[in-house]
């Protein structure tokens, strides 16, 4: 009939180019995994803690909630006193002081 040529045409090259970044457009747009900010921690932690705050008050007792948040608050500081000590000795090692 004619309507198709005899030689058929691959081009390998353009081929994998375009399949390539085909790719990397399709991984650039995955929802990939990431870690929740120091304002997401802290507003699902002020949750958790507001939550079994109310149900103590339910069940009577706001003791062992107290006792629960000051043993939560001394973890807290010294996760935030060694984040401190951990800045000054990197620059120390920075500045070589």
């Amino acid at each position: 009939m004619g309507i198709y040529p005899e030689k058929t045409i691959i081009q390998k090259e353009t081929c994998t180019t375009m399949f390539i970044a085909a790719l990397f457009t399709i991984a650039r747009t995955w929802k990939q995994p990431k870690c929740p900010s120091t304002d997401e921690w802290i507003k699902k932690l002020w949750y958790i803690c507001t939550m079994v705050y109310y149900s103590a008050i339910k069940r009577n007792e706001i003791r062992s909630f107290v006792e629960m948040w000051m043993g939560l608050e001394t973890v807290i500081q010294s996760e935030v006193s060694q984040k401190e000590k951990n800045k000054y000795h990197m620059l120390t090692h920075i500045y070589r002081i």
